[in-house]
């Protein structure tokens, strides 16, 4: 079964593309053909960190939407359809439950065998748990769920654990896990290089590039990452 994989969190700051990306990388590295989608048009950073796999989309455009989609029908029916990773933009809830409800698109894809996966990307405030609770109260069963406690944007994570929102998630057969924090200065190497993760670790030593150990760190970094997607059936 092939995924459709919406990164969201709803709010700005919570480290969505950050997901992106890392989830990105994981396909490549375990050679999983995948298309990408960016849909924040105030800074595009999945479609700069991942240009060969990545193109943007207009989220308010039925259009748009339905180009995710199509990346999903193979023209070779012998070849499984790539999985989707769309890096959704803050505050795109609204069209894309329309979008989804007027196509019915859960149906459409688990005809074809698509499984849909919201992926909420939380940090520790106190908005993330309310979002989380719009977000399953919006498509109930429909999707399946992946909860991110993202512990570069917090690390208590309590009013999460303990909230009605992630009860609900869990009933509706949520999976949690943890995304490590990244050391802040070899993310900030890494941004300003407009590269993959792939590349921030295998680039010449040359200015501002990653040195010995904070290539370690980030090798570190995506090794848990990578454990954590394992977990999952994506």
């Amino acid at each position: 079964m092939t995924s459709l994989n919406f990164i969201g969190g709803e709010k700005g700051g919570v480290g969505k593309s950050v997901v992106s990306r890392a989830l990105a990388q994981y396909f490549i590295d375990k050679k999983q053909p995948f298309v990408g989608f960016d849909t924040d048009r105030s800074h595009t950073s999945f479609t700069r960190f991942y240009a060969d796999y990545a193109s943007p989309v207009i989220v308010d455009s039925y259009e748009g939407l339905d180009a995710i989609v199509s990346a999903l029908e193979s023209s070779d029916d012998s070849a499984p359809p790539p999985r989707v990773v769309v890096d959704l933009a803050a505050q795109t809830a609204a069209p894309l439950a329309r979008w989804i409800n007027d196509s019915d698109l859960f149906d459409v894809l688990a005809d074809m065998g698509v499984a849909v996966n919201f992926w909420h990307v939380a940090d520790a405030g106190k908005d993330s748990v309310d979002l989380l609770g719009r977000l399953v109260s919006t498509f109930d069963a429909g999707p399946n769920y992946v909860i991110v406690k993202n512990h570069g944007r917090g690390t208590d994570f309590s009013q999460l654990d303990a909230s009605a929102a992630l009860q609900k998630a869990l009933s509706l057969g949520a999976c949690v896990i943890d995304l490590a924090q990244l050391h802040e200065a070899s993310m900030r190497k890494i941004d300003r290089q407009n590269v993959s993760f792939w590349a921030a670790l295998n680039n010449r030593p040359e200015h501002d590039t990653l040195g010995l150990l904070e290539r370690q760190r980030v090798k570190n970094w995506l090794r848990k990452t990578y454990e954590a997607f394992d977990s999952l059936s994506l």
